[in-house]
């Protein structure tokens, strides 16, 4: 993979920023960080975090953002529509291929390899396969430092909002939650880690409970 272009889908969360740092040592020439946000919400989808502290991130990576706008509760189609439409215009500028943080859901990979084909791109998966017990501890071995910001209110409550993840959280989760938080139990933002010039500087607000999940609402530091 040295030398390929690419942009990394970037959800904000660990997962994400241990993709890049991979994506890095293996060569790839990464030019940018790709976000869906909700519009009128104005924040990063599923994970709810503010576009600010997005913002903030790719400041502290040293990426551009391509930011692809969504509507509340966007169908598949219309989500679509504007993803491959953000996509086009990454390869018109030469990127070959969207990089992806996840570990083994092949439904969602399938998915992006469908998707990709219809503009030309290449998906890349640098942590695809790894042991999700095995690699959660490497993540936190690795010096990325990140809160869990949403988790499904049906697996976990929000006593682990703003929670750092860290070897006590891989201890106090309960059965049946995956370390990796892979099947959606929960979500994390990246305030720190490999690739990052500086911390972003950020401050716990409140905790909503919102469509079946619980969110911190992180306020710029």
């Amino acid at each position: 993979m040295m030398g390929i272009r690419a942009i990394m889908a970037w959800s904000g969360g660990k997962d994400s920023a241990m993709a890049l740092a991979a994506l890095r040592t293996q060569g790839v020439a990464v030019t940018a960080l790709l976000t869906t946000v909700t519009e009128d919400y104005e924040r990063v989808t599923i994970h709810g975090v503010r576009r600010a502290l997005l913002a903030a991130q790719g400041a502290a990576l040293g990426l551009p953002l391509i930011e692809v706008p969504l509507p509340p509760r966007c169908s598949n189609e219309e989500y679509e529509r504007r993803m491959t439409a953000a996509l086009a215009g990454a390869r018109r500028q030469g990127v070959e291929a969207l990089a992806f943080g996840d570990l083994f859901l092949a439904d969602i990979r399938a998915y992006w390899e469908r998707l990709l084909e219809r503009v030309g791109m290449q998906p890349l998966f640098p942590l695809w396969g790894q042991e999700a017990g095995e690699y959660a501890r490497h993540v936190v071995a690795a010096g990325v430092r990140a809160v869990v910001v949403c988790v499904d209110s049906r697996r976990l409550g929000p006593e682990w909002l703003g929670h750092p993840y860290d070897e006590e959280l891989l201890a106090a989760l309960p059965a049946g939650v995956d370390p990796c938080g892979e099947n959606g139990e929960f979500h994390t933002f990246v305030y720190d880690g490999p690739g990052f010039r500086h911390p972003v500087p950020f401050r716990p607000g409140e905790r909503v409970l919102r469509e079946g999940c619980w969110y911190l609402d992180l306020l710029p530091g």
